[in-house]
């Protein structure tokens, strides 16, 4: 896992917002899905925040966690 800035808020990734986040802002999380990583951000920082990599089998190794 390591975080990112610059090329990794790439505007050719497809970002997910969360089923979770609200319309009225406050926590937000978007994921965009790569060939080799899973990236996360944060929806109210981008541009000029740190984007997340996780490894494809970490990622999947976390959600079968949380559900």
């Amino acid at each position: 896992m390591s975080t990112d800035q610059g090329i990794e808020q790439s505007s050719e990734r497809a970002w997910f917002k969360s089923s979770y986040s609200g319309t009225s802002g406050g926590d937000c999380v978007e994921v965009a899905a790569g060939t080799e990583a899973v990236y996360v951000r944060d929806s109210k920082a981008v541009g000029s925040g740190p984007v997340l990599r996780v490894g494809r089998d970490e990622w999947a190794a976390f959600v079968t966690h949380v559900k």
